[in-house]
């Protein structure tokens, strides 16, 4: 048996930022305005929210401001969703040499905070997990996943590449899945029963799912046979878990062997605030 690891990605935000404003850079004012993923948002809406991201992070992490920090509760997604769309109305006046610029800056300044906070502490819960404290690089590991995703949002809507390598990737869905035994908890099995989830693709690899007295626990080895595999590909699997793709649409890209009951509230999971 094998326990999941710690998902350290802090050396991964400069080059992902880079990789960003190099595709920004060389936008057109056309490009900019194409319309995404995220309905009512084009790709400057994006760009315009990554910003305030870090503007939020650096002001309320960094810097210790509350005056801009949302109330937990029944309405939080609400509450973040109405929060979100001001700042981009009211920073769509910013021209998109600027935006470059702040992005430039402030990324930075995100990577040097990330950089300095205590990893293996507990923090604050990462709500798609659970609602205990979650270790500071769980929610450092869920700063990246965010960033990369809406990233990927720009790059579809531009049909560019994405950035789906293993540098890239993996570590998104190895993040991706600690939402697992948090999905599961309802789910009642005889202890030692095994889920286990097979992600192909260059991204992709194996975790265990498996019951004991407690709950739920995710592994990368297990000694059980498992009750049920679910093998399905790494595109599928980050569509999936982001909202990006329909529940029926994943099963039908997905193979299931074994307990099938056992396997659908992974369809289910899903691995960002909404």
């Amino acid at each position: 048996m094998k326990p999941v690891e710690p998902v350290i990605t802090v050396d991964l935000f400069e080059p992902l930022l880079d990789r960003l404003l190099q595709l920004l850079r060389q936008l057109s004012p056309e490009e900019w305005q194409r319309p995404t993923a995220c309905e009512g948002w084009s790709v400057k809406d994006i760009a315009l929210h990554l910003l305030g991201d870090e503007v939020g992070k650096l002001s309320g992490g960094r810097d210790k401001d509350t005056s801009g920090r949302l109330k937990p509760g029944p309405d939080f997604v609400s509450q973040i969703n109405a929060h979100n769309a001001i700042w981009v109305e009211a920073t769509r006046r910013i021209s998109t040499r600027l935006l470059c610029e702040l992005l430039d800056s402030t990324g930075h300044e995100v990577v040097q905070y990330f950089k300095s906070l205590p990893l293996m502490e507990l923090g604050g819960p990462v709500s798609w997990a659970g609602p205990e404290p979650a270790p500071i690089w769980f929610d450092v590991a869920r700063e990246y996943t965010e960033r990369w995703h809406h990233q990927q949002h720009i790059r579809e809507a531009l049909q560019r590449p994405g950035l789906t390598e293993a540098t890239f990737l993996a570590p998104v869905l190895d993040t991706f899945v600690r939402a697992l035994p948090y999905t599961y908890r309802a789910v009642e099995a005889p202890e030692h029963t095994v889920i286990h989830l097979q992600v192909t693709g260059e991204a992709g690899r194996s975790w265990f799912l498996m019951r004991d007295h407690a709950g739920w626990s995710l592994f990368t080895s297990t000694d059980f046979e498992p009750a049920v595999t679910i093998t399905i590909d790494q595109q599928t699997t980050w569509r999936l878990l982001t909202r990006g793709l329909a529940r029926d649409q994943a099963l039908a890209n997905a193979t299931i062997q074994g307990d099938t009951a056992l396997a659908l509230p992974f369809f289910n999971a899903v691995s960002i605030i909404a």
